[in-house]
C-alpha cells in the first residue's frame, strides 16, 4: 500500500525551520522558574516537556528506519509488528513518561538547543535525498502509541509527524505563566 500524492517537501522544510526557531526562542527566554512550572495537561514540568518535544524529532530518525525496513516486507509482517507494539503500550507509556524526567537532569538547555539543530539539519538532508517512490512506501503503525499515528503511515507521514507532535505539546507549555 502506498500514497500516490507527491509530498510538499518545501512545506515540511518550512515547518522544520519554524519549530527550530520556536524551540530556540522557548529555551532562550524561559527562566529557571518557568522551566520548573507544571505544564497544562501533562505530568511533566515545562523543561521535561521541552525535552519530550525534542525527543519527538530524535525518535523520528528511528521511525524512518522502521518504515524503510518494514515497508519492503510482506504487509502481514508489519501488521504483526504494529500489533506487538500496541500490546506493549503500557510499558511504552511508562518509559515515555520517565525518560524526560531523567533526561533533563543530564541534558541541560544548551545540549537540547544543539541537539535540536543537529536533528533538524539531519532530517533536511534525509528528506532531500528521498525518492518519491520511497516517500510513498509505508507500513502499519501502533495507533495506541501516539495520537498522530495512523493505522498505516508512509515515509512522507513520518517526516511530517514530529512537527505535529511538537505543535500539540507546544500548546501545553506554560512558560508564560498562563494556565
Amino acid at each position: 500500500m502506498t500514497n500516490t500524492h507527491p509530498m510538499d517537501r518545501q512545506a515540511v522544510y518550512d515547518d522544520y525551520e519554524r519549530v527550530r526557531q520556536t524551540f530556540h526562542r522557548l529555551l532562550d527566554t524561559a527562566s529557571e522558574a518557568a522551566l520548573a512550572r507544571a505544564t497544562d495537561g501533562t505530568r511533566w514540568n515545562n523543561e521535561q516537556l521541552l525535552w519530550h518535544m525534542l525527543f519527538g524529532y530524535m525518535v523520528t530518525v528511528r521511525l524512518l528506519f522502521l518504515v524503510r525496513f518494514f515497508g519492503r516486507l510482506p504487509a502481514g509482517v508489519g501488521k504483526g509488528f504494529a500489533q506487538a507494539l500496541d500490546a506493549a503500550t503500557a510499558l511504552f507509556d511508562l518509559i515515555n513518561y520517565l525518560g524526560p524526567c531523567g533526561a533533563v537532569k543530564v541534558y541541560g538547555r544548551r545540549r537540547m538547543d544543539a541537539a535540536f539543530d543537529r536533528l533538524i539539519d539531519s532530517l533536511h538532508r534525509k528528506l532531500a535525498a528521498e525518492s518519491e517512490a520511497a516517500l510513498a512506501r509505508g507500513m502499519p503503525y501502533p495507533m495506541r502509541w501516539d495520537p498522530f499515528f495512523k493505522d498505516f503511515m508512509t515515509l512522507a507521514d513520518i517526516y511530517r509527524y514530529p512537527t505535529q507532535h511538537f505543535d500539540f505539546h507546544h500548546a501545553q507549555l506554560t512558560l508564560d505563566g498562563a494556565r
